[in-house]
């Protein structure tokens, strides 16, 4: 039974080729040229929030920060984004809910950070094994723990994103294999228990693509 749900996460081959990723560019889709010329209530609502993101990852960052950076993480929150939404219509691939997806966004940052932390501020990234009033005797210990919490930073973040798309997909499948047992006054019931866990999958995309985005600002936050 197990695998039977899970085998709804699995890409389809067709010869030797896992179609489904592409659906990770479905975005270039809904953005033709003329979205960029010609402002539109959908381009206005986008653009809002995309600059009230700017102003908050800038914030987070300092006034130490290279420019253009939170240009990056503004680039990575749309990508999950729009990758969790389109996960949640009929016959679109998740792709986010895939642990290789999601390392593949977490791992490459955290090397970047800590090659630029370790080569540019070697001696700042030394004081942040240590926290501040730490006694003598702990701090054997607290480097020990520091250095793990800092090693499994891309697979906590790429686990939290796998976990929270994998969770609602399941349990939307298994409430749609009850539906049709069901009587009506039940059916109706589950019908809106089912639109109510949908609303909520929807705000859990966008938390969770923002969870993720804030959580590499701060982290590059720490390397300068």
């Amino acid at each position: 039974m197990m695998n039977n749900l899970f085998s709804i996460f699995d890409p389809v081959n067709f010869m030797n080729l896992s179609l489904n990723w592409l659906s990770s560019l479905i975005i270039l889709l809904f953005m033709p040229l003329m979205y960029w010329f010609m402002p539109n209530r959908f381009f206005m609502l986008v653009y809002k929030i995309l600059f009230t993101i700017h102003l908050e990852f800038k914030m987070l960052l300092g006034k130490s920060h290279h420019k253009g950076l939170t240009f990056m993480f503004i680039t990575l929150f749309l990508m999950i984004l729009y990758n969790n939404f389109f996960g949640l219509f009929p016959y679109i691939f998740t792709s986010t809910s895939h642990m290789t997806l999601n390392l593949s966004f977490s791992l490459p940052l955290w090397i970047s950070f800590m090659l630029y932390g370790w080569i540019n501020n070697t001696q700042h990234m030394f004081i942040h094994l240590i926290p501040q009033s730490t006694p003598a005797v702990l701090m054997p210990f607290m480097v020990l723990i520091e250095t793990v919490s800092n090693v499994i930073r891309p697979m906590t973040l790429a686990v939290r994103l796998t976990a929270n798309m994998i969770a609602g997909h399941l349990l939307l499948v298994l409430l749609s294999n009850s539906i049709a047992n069901l009587n009506l006054l039940m059916l109706s019931i589950m019908l809106f228990i089912q639109i109510l866990l949908l609303t909520l999958e929807f705000s859990v995309a966008f938390i969770q693509a923002y969870v993720f985005s804030i959580l590499s600002v701060l982290y590059s936050k720490e390397t300068y």
